[in-house]
């Protein structure tokens, strides 16, 4: 049972509007409504060509470290391990310092593999426990947190909302930075930050990292309490036309030229841990259509969607995870849900399945942009920002404020519909709140 204190610290994670900041946008106040003996800070930044991760830790390890303590405390969780990787030397050195004299947290170094950040695969990294499929990490005993997110619990607990988002702005670019930007900043803004003079005609835009962002359509579209990169690539760049090509094309590629050598599932990180993920099958089934060919649903959904089996595995350059996206959402739709695995295993020789994410970044072609991303000491002023109201798992947000009304940074602007799952909405600049609508309020900003 949770404590006074714990539900009033859970109540100020809420109010702040704290979201997981790794990716997945869950509402902080709710997952750390549990029981666990260990809390993991996720440190291992899983995506390559990205900063901020390590960025937070060798800036603000102490943060990190009270919000690692935050969640300890909530959670009843006796154990704290940070776990990141060796080579980020000026991460690791502060967080050292800021963990000495505390017995109850450690670090885990990982080796640089990708995809390191994955949540099950943290999980086992760290503790050696599996979390079956349609089970959470509090069902082995564990919560795991973002360090970003642990850094916003930290504020939270002194009275200080998430109005910011800590991203890099890199690939095709001058100067690749990571920088702090008020929510809803235009991603345009910030890759002017970068020195980008292109435009959507030369280049795309992927929000988030390389193998599991989403491509830009409005580059005007403000940045979310989720993005933590912004990434242009030029239009002609294999990862980009792989992206765009219609899955009408990806389904022919897969009854022509799909030879089932099974690589995919060979080198997929969930089939390693024993999961029944087999890619192979996926892309069977889609050339033959007819879903009776994939197996049991939890060969897909059980998927996490990390890309290995189309950016490293394949050698006949075909996109088996859009295939299999394509299979999970129609299981979705169907109502089907994962079942539990019994006496879930990982391969023996599980470590020896880890992709290098050096090598990784050479098969994707993106050597040339894999450069350091520095963090750019210095604040931004946008003229306007656009938050969204949908920026988190669940219901999106009801604005709390009309157009013409008067905001200063910090002030709530939406809420959370009445019984739903969210997180509140605070403005990131002061100014005037320019238009209000369903999908977004717009403030013009000013300084101060």
């Amino acid at each position: 049972m949770q404590t006074e204190r714990a539900g009033q610290m859970i109540e100020q994670i809420r109010q702040a509007g704290v979201v997981g900041a790794g990716g997945a946008g869950f509402p902080t106040h709710v997952k750390l409504c549990c029981t666990a003996d260990t809390l993991i800070a996720n440190g291992a930044e899983c995506e390559p060509l990205l900063y901020v991760d390590q960025s937070l830790m060798e800036r603000h390890a102490d943060r990190v470290v009270a919000g690692l303590e935050t969640a300890m405390a909530v959670t009843g969780a006796e154990t704290g391990i940070v776990a990141t990787k060796a080579h980020y030397a000026g991460a690791v050195a502060a967080l050292s310092r800021a963990i000495a004299g505390r017995p109850a947290i450690r670090l885990h170094l990982l080796r640089s593999y990708y995809p390191a950040g994955d949540e099950k695969s943290l999980i086992y990294e760290v503790t050696g426990r599996l979390a079956p499929s349609g089970k959470l990490p509090k069902d082995v005993g564990c919560a795991v947190s973002n360090v970003g997110t642990l850094l916003q619990i930290a504020d939270a607990l002194e009275g200080k909302p998430v109005v910011d988002r800590v991203l890099t702005v890199g690939g095709d670019v001058p100067a690749p930075v990571t920088v702090a930007a008020p929510l809803g900043t235009p991603m345009r803004d910030l890759l002017a930050l970068a020195g980008f003079a292109g435009d959507e005609r030369s280049h795309a835009l992927l929000a988030g990292g390389p193998c599991m962002g989403i491509l830009a359509e409005d580059w005007d579209a403000g940045v979310t309490k989720t993005t933590g990169g912004l990434l242009v690539l030029p239009r002609t760049h294999p990862l980009i036309t792989g992206r765009t090509l219609p899955l009408s094309r990806q389904f022919k590629l897969a009854q022509a030229v799909c030879c089932q050598c099974s690589q995919c599932t060979m080198l997929c990180p969930r089939h390693a841990l024993g999961f029944d993920v087999q890619p192979h099958k996926g892309m069977r089934a889609m050339a033959h259509t007819d879903a009776r060919l994939l197996g049991g649903a939890n060969g897909i959904l059980a998927c996490c969607g990390c890309g290995v089996c189309t950016y490293y595995a394949c050698p006949m350059g075909l996109a088996p995870a859009r295939i299999m996206a394509r299979w999970k959402a129609e299981l979705g739709r169907a109502g089907i849900r994962p079942q539990p695995e019994a006496g879930l295993r990982a391969d023996p020789q599980y470590a020896l399945t880890q992709i290098p994410t050096h090598r990784l970044v050479a098969r994707m072609g993106l050597t040339p942009y894999d450069r350091p991303a520095p963090f750019l000491n210095q604040a931004v002023h946008p003229r306007r920002v656009r938050i969204s109201l949908a920026m988190h798992v669940g219901a999106p947000c009801v604005p709390a404020v009309a157009e013409g009304d008067a905001v200063r940074r910090g002030d709530l602007i939406a809420r959370v519909p009445a019984r739903a799952l969210g997180a509140p909405i605070h403005a990131s600049v002061s100014g005037c709140v320019a238009r209000v609508t369903d999908g977004y309020i717009e403030i013009t900003g000013r300084e101060g």
